[in-house]
C-alpha cells in the first residue's frame, strides 16, 4: 500500500465532495495524492467513458477503483475502522450518513440554483434540519454520532458544518452539542494541521464560488 489516489473533475476542486474524505484520510495519517481532470479534458469523453457512473471523484486504493463519495467514505470507514463496532452501530452510521447527504443536497441546491433568491429562507429554516443532528448528538453523549469514536459519517456531518458556519456563522449558536462537536473535531491534531495549512485554506468552498 502506497496512499490512495484520488482523481475529481476541476469543478469539484473545492471543500465539498471531496472535503470530507481529505479531512477522513488527514485524521487517520493516511497519505493520498490528488489528480485534478481540467474541463478540456473532461470533454473529450475518454476519461467520461472509463468512469461507472460518468462522475467523478474516483478513489483508487491500489489497484481497487472506486466512485461515487459516499461509497468511498464507506470504504474508508471499513479500511480505517470508522464505521461502528458492530453490524447494529454500522447500520446506524449509515443512517446518519443518509441525513448529512439530505442536508448536503438542500446546501448545493440553494447555493447553485437559488442563493440570490434562497439564501435568507435557507438561513432561516436550517435550525429545522440542525436539530435533528443535535438530538442524536445530545443523546449519544460521546461528542459523536454513534459510538465512542469518530465514523465516516461524523467527518461528512463536521465538513458540511464547516461550510454553514461560513454562510452563517451563528448556525450552531442555538445547538450546544453540535457546537461542542465542531471544536472538538477542529482540535483533533491532525485535523487541526490540515485546515490550518494551506493546500486546504486555498481551496474555494463551492465551484460557483458562493458560499
Amino acid at each position: 500500500f502506497d496512499c490512495y489516489h484520488m482523481k475529481y473533475f476541476e469543478l469539484l476542486f473545492t471543500t465539498g465532495r471531496c472535503g470530507a474524505m481529505r479531512i477522513m484520510m488527514a485524521d487517520q495519517g493516511q497519505e493520498w495524492k490528488e489528480i485534478v481532470v481540467d474541463f478540456a479534458d473532461w470533454m473529450k469523453g475518454d476519461l467520461k467513458a472509463t468512469c461507472v457512473f460518468g462522475q467523478l471523484p474516483k478513489l483508487e486504493d491500489g489497484g481497487f477503483a472506486l466512485y461515487q463519495s459516499n461509497a468511498i467514505l464507506r470504504h474508508l470507514g471499513r479500511n480505517h475502522d470508522a464505521y461502528g463496532k458492530d453490524g447494529k452501530e454500522a447500520a446506524l452510521i449509515d443512517m446518519m450518513c443518509d441525513g448529512v447527504e439530505d442536508l448536503r443536497l438542500k446546501y448545493v441546491k440553494m447555493i447553485y440554483q437559488e442563493y440570490d433568491t434562497g439564501k435568507d429562507v435557507y438561513i432561516k429554516d436550517l435550525p429545522n434540519h440542525l436539530d435533528k443532528f443535535e438530538a442524536v448528538m445530545a443523546k449519544n453523549k460521546t461528542g459523536f454520532l454513534v459510538g465512542d469514536k469518530p465514523s465516516f459519517a461524523d467527518y461528512s456531518l463536521f465538513e458540511v458544518l464547516l461550510n454553514h458556519l461560513v454562510l452563517c456563522s451563528s448556525c450552531l449558536d442555538t445547538f450546544p452539542s453540535l457546537k461542542s462537536f465542531v471544536e472538538k473535531m477542529s482540535a483533533r491534531p491532525k485535523i487541526k494541521t490540515f485546515l490550518d495549512s494551506e493546500a486546504y485554506k486555498k481551496l474555494p468552498i463551492n465551484g460557483n464560488g458562493k458560499q
